[in-house]
């Protein structure tokens, strides 16, 4: 799915050139289950975005499925987000104004293609696939940290895309609501989604089918 050959990524800091990422090559199967680890700082989130085309790299090249993510516009990368790439992140990223049920339509409004009653009877099967069928009418400042992830969750896999990214998902829950995100992602997973989760919890990478670690920019194991 995934073919990362030879890939930098430098940040400007005043008139110096700060290397993040460095020759990197990466080979990512469809139904991979990966952790990407590493100290603050050593890359993972900046390769992370690079995939998920919310940020650019210099040289080297990325295809996803063969196709070659080089110079395409930002409403091109939009698209093709919002059509092969589900997010989810550390702090949720739900409009707090908006019921679970409105916050997961909204990919499928963006692309515009089904009809609203069309698009709130997926929402409802991906409310009920991770378990919150009895809170989908709730905002979010009413539903407890886990259940706002599952509203994440349910939110990146309506589109049916193919890769979903979690960047630290469970970095903001406690311990048992941890593992129950994790249970849910590894039964996502099983399902043939492939499934990249940055974190620094090695308690979590040991849940991962695969581990990449990452020190100062380059892949270490």
């Amino acid at each position: 799915m995934i073919q990362i050959n030879d890939l930098t990524k430098s940040y400007r800091l005043g008139t110096a050139s700060i290397p993040v990422l460095r020759q990197l090559n990466v080979h990512i199967e469809p139904g991979d289950f990966i952790a990407l680890t590493g100290k603050s700082g050593s890359g993972k989130s900046t390769l992370l975005n690079i995939i998920g085309l919310l940020d650019h790299y210099d040289t080297g090249e990325y295809l996803f499925n063969g196709k070659l993510m080089k110079n395409i516009t930002e409403t091109q990368a939009a698209r093709f987000r919002n059509e092969h790439i589900g997010f989810v992140f550390q702090s949720f990223n739900l409009l707090p104004f908006k019921s679970a049920l409105d916050n997961v339509t909204l990919p499928l409004h963006y692309q515009g293609n089904l009809k609203k009653r069309e698009i709130e009877i997926i929402a409802k099967e991906m409310l009920e696939k991770v378990g919150l069928a009895d809170r989908m009418h709730h905002l979010p400042n009413e539903l407890s940290g886990g259940q706002k992830q599952r509203v994440a969750i349910a939110r990146a896999l309506i589109t049916n895309a193919g890769l979903i990214l979690a960047d630290e998902p469970t970095g903001a829950l406690d311990t048992s609501t941890s593992n129950e995100i994790l249970d849910l992602l590894n039964a996502i997973g099983e399902e043939g989604k492939t499934i990249i989760i940055v974190t620094h919890d090695k308690d979590i990478a040991a849940r991962c089918k695969k581990t990449m670690a990452m020190v100062d920019g380059e892949i270490s194991s």
